[in-house]
C-alpha cells in the first residue's frame, strides 16, 4: 500500500475515505439526522428581533429549497449565504438551532467540496478571519455542536486551495488531541476522523506533532479499552504521518513499533493489519538514514513482527496490496536479522524498554566483549536500564535490569563509579526488599557485584567454596 510513491494517489479521492467513515462517525451522524427533522421556526427569531428581515429571508428560502434550488441559490448569491450563515452562528445561543445551522452547514460543504471557498472568500472581502466563528464554537458545552464544528473546520482546512492559519492551526490541533485524551468521549471517532483528513496535508503534520499529538495517539493506542475501529483510525493517523521523512525517522522515539505490534498480534480486523502493515513498510521505506532505517527493522524484530508476519501470510489475502506489503516487510526484516550482532539485539531490546531474559543477558562472553559500549552515546543504554528501574511496575523488566547493571560493574573496571554517579546504585538497592522474590534475588546479586572490587579474587573464593561444600565432586574430577 505504502509502496507507491504519490501520496495523494495511495489515498485516492477523500470520497473514498468518507465512505470508510461511515461507521466512524455514526453517533455524529445518527444524531444529526434527528436534528435534521427538528425544523426550526425562523419567523419566532425574526419577531424577537434576534435576526435581520435580510437573513430570514434567505434562510427560509434557503431552508425549504430542494438540492437543485439551493445550488442555484449558491451559484448566484454565494455572499450572501456566507454572510446569513456567519450572522445566525454569531446571534443565535439556542443550542437545538445551532445545530439545525451547523449540520445545515456541514451539508452544504459535503456536497460539493469547492463550497468551502465561499466561507474563505466573504471572511476575506470583510477582513475577517474565517476561522473565529467557528473556532469560538468549540468551547460550547454541547458535545454535538463542537463535534460538528470539528467536522465543518476540518473540512474548510482540507478542501480550501490555501492551509489554516499557524496560530488557528495550532489551536485546532490542540483541541483534537484533547478529545483524544477526554474521558469516555463518546465522540472519539468523529475526533479521529477529523485528524485522519488533517494529516493528509504535510504542514499539518508537522504541527501536530509540535503540540504533543504523536505521543497522545500512541497512549490511546496503548490503552485497555481500545475498540478496533478506534486502531484503524489512529494507527491511519501514524501512518499519514510518516510520510514526512523527518517524522518518519522518529516515529520510534514514541515507542510506535511497540505499541503496533501488540495490536496487530492481537487484531483479527483485515483494515487494522492491513493499515498497520503500511505504517511498518513506510518506517522502513521513508528514512534516508540506514541507521534508523536499521533500528526499525531491529525494533520490529525485536517485538516478533516476523512471526506476526507468517501468520498473516497464512490467511490467503486476497488485497494485492496486503500481500505486497507482507513481502515487502518479510524480504527487509529477514535480511536485519542476518547482520544483526548480539549487541544490536541487546540494544534493540533495551531501546524498546521490553526486557526478558534473551540469550545475550545471561552471556558472560557478552559481557566480556560489550559491557564498555553501554558507554556509548553518553551511556545511553545505561540511562534507559536506570529509567527502566525508576519507572516499571513488571518484575521481569526490573529483574532484568538488575542483571544487567550488576554484568555492567563485574566486566568494566570503572563501572562501580558510573553506576554511583547515575545513582542507580540506590535504585537497585532498594528492590533488595521488592515483593517480588526473583527481583529481591536479581537486586542482591548486582549489590553484591556492586560491592566486590577484585573479581578475580571472588571467582577463586567462588571456587573454592564450591569445592568444600560439593566433595563429590572433587572425587569425580580426580
Amino acid at each position: 500500500m505504502s509502496g507507491l510513491g504519490n501520496f495523494g494517489s495511495v489515498i485516492g479521492n477523500i470520497d473514498d475515505i468518507e465512505k470508510g467513515a461511515q461507521v466512524a462517525t455514526s453517533l455524529l451522524q445518527q444524531r444529526a439526522n434527528d436534528v435534521r427533522a427538528n425544523r426550526v421556526n425562523w419567523q419566532s427569531y425574526l419577531q424577537g428581533q434576534m435576526i435581520s428581515n435580510e437573513d430570514f429571508k434567505f434562510i427560509s428560502m434557503f431552508d425549504n429549497a430542494n438540492p437543485e434550488a439551493r445550488n442555484n441559490v449558491l451559484k448566484d448569491n454565494p455572499m450572501q449565504f456566507a454572510k446569513t450563515f456567519f450572522n445566525l452562528m454569531s446571534h443565535i445561543a439556542k443550542d437545538q438551532t445551532l445545530q439545525y445551522i451547523l449540520t445545515m452547514v456541514d451539508d452544504v460543504l459535503q456536497e460539493k467540496k469547492i463550497r468551502v471557498e465561499i466561507f474563505k472568500e466573504y471572511a476575506k472581502k470583510n477582513r475577517e478571519s474565517v476561522w473565529t466563528p467557528f473556532l469560538h464554537l468549540l468551547n460550547r458545552n454541547d458535545r454535538f455542536i463542537v463535534n460538528q464544528t470539528s467536522r465543518i473546520i476540518a473540512k474548510i482546512a482540507c478542501w480550501s486551495k490555501e492551509v489554516m492559519d499557524r496560530s488557528d492551526l495550532t489551536f485546532y490541533m490542540n483541541w483534537l488531541k484533547d478529545q483524544l485524551r477526554l474521558p469516555g468521549n463518546e465522540y472519539l471517532q468523529t475526533a479521529a476522523r477529523c485528524l485522519q483528513m488533517m494529516l493528509r496535508i504535510d504542514v499539518y503534520r508537522e504541527v501536530f506533532t509540535e503540540v504533543d499529538g504523536i505521543s497522545t495517539i500512541v497512549s490511546v493506542l496503548a490503552g485497555s479499552k481500545v475498540g478496533f475501529q478506534i486502531q484503524y483510525q489512529l494507527t491511519f493517523c501514524l501512518w499519514c504521518l510518516t510520510f514526512n521523512v523527518a517524522l518518519a525517522d522518529k516515529m520510534n522515539k514514541y515507542n510506535c513499533i511497540p505499541i503496533l505490534a501488540d495490536i496487530l498480534s492481537e487484531s483479527v480486523k483485515e483494515k487494522v493489519s492491513r493499515i498497520i502493515l503500511a505504517t511498518y513498510r513506510n518506517l522502513l521505506e521513508k528514512p534516508e538514514d540506514r541507521e534508523i532505517v536499521q533500528d526499525h527493522a531491529l525494533s520490529m524484530v525485536q517485538c516478533k513482527v516476523l512471526k506476526q508476519l507468517e501468520l498473516l501470510e497464512a490467511r490467503k489475502y486476497d488485497d494485492p496490496d496486503i500481500i505486497e506489503d507482507l513481502q515487502y516487510l518479510n524480504e527487509k526484516l529477514q535480511a536485519s536479522v542476518q547482520d544483526l550482532s548480539s549487541f544490536d539485539e541487546y540494544s534493540t531490546e533495551v531501546k524498546s524498554g521490553r526486557l526478558e531474559w534473551s540469550p545475550v543477558h545471561k552471556s558472560d562472553r557478552f559481557w566480556r566483549e560489550n559491557a564498555i559500549r553501554l558507554n556509548e552515546k553518553n551511556y545511553e543504554l545505561l540511562k534507559i536500564l536506570i529509567r527502566l528501574l525508576e519507572g516499571s511496575k513488571d518484575p521481569l523488566i526490573l529483574s532484568v535490569a538488575a542483571h544487567d547493571i550488576g554484568e555492567y560493574v563485574r566486566y568494566y573496571p570503572r563501572g562501580k563509579n558510573v553506576i554511583e554517579q547515575l545513582g542507580a546504585k540506590q535504585l537497585v538497592m532498594q528492590y533488595l526488599t521488592h515483593e517480588d522474590p526473583n527481583v529481591r534475588y536479581e537486586a542482591l546479586i548486582a549489590v553484591q557485584k556492586l560491592m566486590v572490587h577484585n573479581w578475580e579474587y571472588l571467582g577463586k573464593q567462588l571456587a573454592a567454596d564450591q569445592t568444600t561444600e560439593s566433595p563429590s565432586l572433587v572425587q569425580a574430577k580426580a
